[in-house]
């Protein structure tokens, strides 16, 4: 599936952010352990990071587990660990071929040694692809996010590499996650929720927000269209008037 821009590559985000909601209910509508969603969910996870580097999309990040998804139970905790470690040694190998770069954010202190191996061991082996840059969002928080950023900046200005007065907004966004690639234009959430749940709230300041029913496992090279053909009917003015921005065009 490849969208017809018109040599015009304003008309795609540079950077799609996405909150893959529903693999639990999906798994519970097919009396299936939550566990089968989890799996069913990689499958759609495949798809969108491969529309995405067909389309030359420059970046995409995914919340994989969120701080706050320790709350679930054990079990299903145990099974997503699982999960990720053989989801990572499944797929890397394929995605360094198709010359994506893998990269973490979060903390990831709390994982064990095995999966933090994993992750740093799929990152060394990615790192100077220039393909798709595929951010994998782990035990990660835009709370977290923000205070992390809180506290490199005052380190900086404890060791005197930086002053107070030199903070301003490019200063700090240095600092938080994904620095190195645009701002997300594009944020979608499947499941039918419609907030954005602790995720990239520095990063999503002026992100145009997709929220559709369809549960993640379900999200199709369809839907993905669709996403991006909304996308494109949308007027970006980031403060200023509809008319400055036609004219500006």
């Amino acid at each position: 599936m490849n969208i017809d821009i018109e040599n015009n590559d304003k008309l795609l985000p540079r950077h799609i952010a996405v909150v893959m909601d529903g693999n639990g209910r999906w798994a519970n509508k097919r009396h299936l352990p939550r566990a089968a969603g989890h799996k069913a969910g990689v499958n759609a996870t495949r798809k969108i990071v491969e529309n995405c580097a067909k389309n030359k999309i420059q970046a995409l990040t995914i919340f994989a587990f969120s701080s706050e998804n320790w709350n679930r139970p054990e079990t299903e905790v145990s099974n997503l660990m699982a999960l990720f470690i053989t989801t990572i040694s499944g797929e890397v190998k394929k995605l360094h071929k198709k010359n994506v770069r893998v990269e973490f954010i979060g903390d990831r202190s709390r994982f064990s040694e095995k999966l933090q191996n994993s992750i740093n061991e799929s990152e060394a082996l990615t790192v100077n692809n220039t393909g798709l840059h595929l951010n994998i969002a782990a035990n990660y928080g835009g709370r977290w996010d923000v205070v992390n950023a809180c506290k490199l900046l005052m380190t900086e200005i404890q060791n005197n590499n930086r002053t107070i007065e030199e903070i301003d907004e490019g200063v700090f966004d240095s600092f938080v996650s994904l620095n190195d690639v645009p701002a997300p234009d594009l944020f979608i959430r499947t499941g039918g929720e419609q907030r954005i749940s602790n995720f990239l709230i520095w990063q999503l300041a002026y992100t145009e927000l997709y929220f559709i029913d369809t549960l993640w496992p379900d999200f199709s090279d369809e839907h993905f269209a669709a996403a991006l053909s909304w996308f494109a009917g949308r007027q970006r003015r980031f403060g200023k008037t509809g008319k400055q921005v036609v004219e500006e065009k």
